[in-house]
């Protein structure tokens, strides 16, 4: 069930359905005075937004399209999106053991990631997982793994077209100094990545990545574009189809500003189309990874006021909101900001006059605000504060400072009217963080030696 709506042309998320989960995630006891915070991610939403990606690639060329784990790291969400239609990427051990346990078979999965051990590479090459290398080193050990075994899975080798970087560095991965993959522009690169297609005939792959948010769509073409260009050189000098699939990885932008969804997935593979016409003509096989794209705007993070304050002429609400959710928004506020809507005990919506406040979170520092100086209407203890667009990275991805228990997540779904929730993932109780912090082992400094 697609839960956008047509607006002049854009697509955008239905702001009222999304009240009204509020108010019944409020009627229902999920978020409140017991449960201070709660994340929550809407089903059908992802269910429409998979099917809107599958249809922006059409059925002209083979695409595996594999969804980021990092972005969503929930073994329900897993399951959710294979049943879609998706496969998973992968980037450590723990991703891929959560991609297993979903039930997404070895081979709709492509292993990523840097610093892949030799253990991890033989558990993937066994599996029959996909396998993208970061380096020539990675090649050789994976080449040292091969040794006389027949069947293995599909292999690739990652490349940096180093074509620049968005406009947030850290999610630039296809900049001059990026640490991932071949860097194509520095001397001699070029060549010993035609060298390898030589020496490996299981070679049959190319994997790029030029980011993600703050990359542009022509950023993204180019590096796409690059990496195109090297497959055809490649086949062309062994006269044959040594590379057989391009890996695009994913990264495409999610807007924050409003509920509008743009750029869409039918926009990223228009502008694929214009700018590289030969990667469509049925001679690659395609494989996508993305993450936050398919759930970012489908998710919203509710959390209790507690308490407000007038501070500096300022009103500032404290609520349990803060940087052990939003991470990346209260450490790097211009990068990755949040919208935030106020809503009453109930789950309505407050309206009426705004004025200027602070939103701030539960941890013990004080950079700790998701929200700086924002008109909104005034805020009272025991309201709702909810985070837009949090389905990706945030509640999936929780930061451990102050030892704050994890919230729950919750799926929902509107088919057939009424508002429906499913458990996603559990409130972390107290006993199991404790456990978490080594509780079982209080004893094993103080026991090691005498008292001085």
């Amino acid at each position: 069930m697609d839960t956008t709506r047509e607006d002049g042309g854009q697509r955008r998320i239905d702001a009222g359905r999304r009240d009204r989960v509020i108010g019944a995630a409020a009627a229902a006891g999920l978020v409140g005075e017991r449960h201070v915070a709660a994340g929550f991610l809407d089903v059908d939403g992802v269910r429409g937004t998979v099917a809107g990606l599958r249809a922006a690639f059409g059925t002209g060329v083979p695409v595996l399209h594999t969804f980021a784990v990092k972005a969503a790291a929930l073994v329900p969400v897993l399951r959710l999106v294979a049943e879609a239609g998706m496969g998973c990427e992968v980037a450590s051990p723990g991703e891929l053991a959560l991609a297993l346990a979903a039930g997404v078979p070895a081979g709709r999965i492509v292993l990523d990631s840097p610093a892949k051990t030799g253990a991890e590479l033989a558990g993937a090459l066994g599996l029959g997982v996909a396998v993208n290398a970061d380096n020539f080193q990675e090649l050789d050990r994976i080449a040292g793994l091969l040794d006389g075994r027949a069947g293995a899975p599909t292999l690739g080798l990652r490349v940096n077209p180093q074509v620049g970087a968005g406009s947030i560095g850290a999610m630039s991965t296809a900049s001059e100094h990026s640490k991932f993959g071949v860097p194509l522009r520095d001397a001699g690169a070029r060549e010993r990545v035609l060298a390898a297609f030589d020496r490996y005939p299981w070679l049959s792959r190319l994997h790029v990545h030029v980011g993600s948010q703050g990359c542009s769509l022509d950023l993204i073409a180019a590096g796409v574009r690059a990496t195109w260009e090297l497959a055809e050189e490649v086949n062309r000098r062994a006269g044959r189809r040594r590379v057989d699939s391009i890996d695009l990885g994913g990264g495409l932008t999610v807007n924050f500003d409003d509920d509008a969804v743009r750029p869409s997935h039918a926009d990223y593979a228009a502008h694929l189309r214009a700018a590289v016409p030969g990667l469509f003509d049925g001679g690659y096989a395609l494989v996508t990874e993305f993450g936050r794209s398919v759930v970012a705007k489908n998710g919203f993070t509710a959390a209790r006021v507690e308490y407000t304050k007038e501070v500096g002429g300022r009103r500032i609400a404290l609520t349990h909101a803060g940087a052990h959710l939003a991470t990346r928004t209260v450490l790097m506020p211009d990068a990755w900001p949040v919208r935030v809507d106020v809503h009453r005990p109930d789950g309505t919506r407050r309206h009426g006059p705004s004025e200027v406040q602070d939103v701030a979170g539960p941890c013990c520092f004080a950079g700790d605000v998701v929200a700086r100086g924002r008109a909104l209407p005034r805020i009272e203890p025991g309201d709702l504060v909810v985070l837009h667009d949090t389905g990706g990275y945030y509640t999936s991805a929780p930061w451990a400072y102050n030892s704050i228990p994890r919230p729950a997540i919750h799926g929902f779904s509107t088919a057939g009217g009424a508002v429906r929730f499913a458990t996603v993932r559990r409130e972390q109780s107290l006993a199991e963080l404790t456990a978490e912090a080594g509780g079982e082992y209080a004893d094993a400094l103080t026991a090691l030696g005498g008292r001085l």
